[in-house]
């Protein structure tokens, strides 16, 4: 394997990851993986996902939590799709690691260093920005776009 490409399948497997966790979340919150409490559904609903977001983002005025909840819910999205695709990859990185390092300050904030580090939040941001930084995007729309 040449030195040049060596990244490429980490790279499609890095944006899988994390594409889909994203999306997956959101699928979660909006009820698509089922109701509260079925197996594998943590929350569920918007409701019980809103519980979460005032106890992570609880040092803020309550009147920013639901506004920043759905930023946060249609950034996962937008990201999570474009890094499934590969369009916009860089960006898409980028943008999820500045919102999962948003996170994981706002969780220890609220919870205490163990939390973030426990759920591998400062990973995920890790990983999105060292994504960002490839050269290019092997198996993506982006590839498809430069070859043009």
């Amino acid at each position: 394997m040449q030195q040049s490409t060596i990244y490429h399948l980490p790279a499609i497997y890095l944006r899988a990851a994390l594409g889909l966790s994203y999306v997956w979340l959101v699928a979660d919150r909006l009820g698509w993986l089922g109701a509260p409490g079925q197996p594998h559904v943590s929350w569920g609903d918007w409701a019980h996902f809103m519980v979460l977001s005032r106890d992570t983002m609880s040092f803020l005025p309550d009147a920013l939590v639901s506004p920043l909840a759905i930023l946060a819910s249609l950034g996962e999205g937008v990201f999570g799709i474009l890094l499934l695709v590969g369009l916009f990859t860089r960006w898409a990185a980028i943008g999820s690691g500045l919102l999962a390092l948003a996170f994981a300050v706002s969780m220890t904030i609220s919870r205490g260093i163990d939390a973030p580090i426990g759920y591998s939040v400062f990973t995920v941001s890790a990983a999105s920005f060292l994504l960002a930084t490839l050269p290019t995007y092997k198996w993506s729309i982006d590839s498809l776009i430069s070859k043009k």
